[in-house]
């Protein structure tokens, strides 16, 4: 009899683009860019960047400010 186990995945936090983030907001996605470019984040998120310089932003911490709550 063959057992297999079944581990949890492990996935990471859901990722949106830079574009994504901008419609979510409501904003253009090079107040995105520019923000990441002078201070290092945009509202105090901070993206992963990909191989390809495009940036990847945490669909949660998206979905904090859109819903009005704070930075944890």
């Amino acid at each position: 009899m063959k057992t297999t186990i079944n581990a949890p995945s492990i996935r990471p936090a859901a990722k949106i683009t830079t574009v994504e983030g901008a419609e979510r907001m409501r904003n253009r996605p090079q107040t995105w860019r520019a923000s990441f470019c002078r201070h290092g984040h945009y509202l105090g998120m901070i993206p992963i960047k990909l191989p390809n310089g495009r940036l990847l932003w945490d669909a949660a911490e998206v979905e904090r400010l859109t819903a009005g709550e704070g930075r944890k």
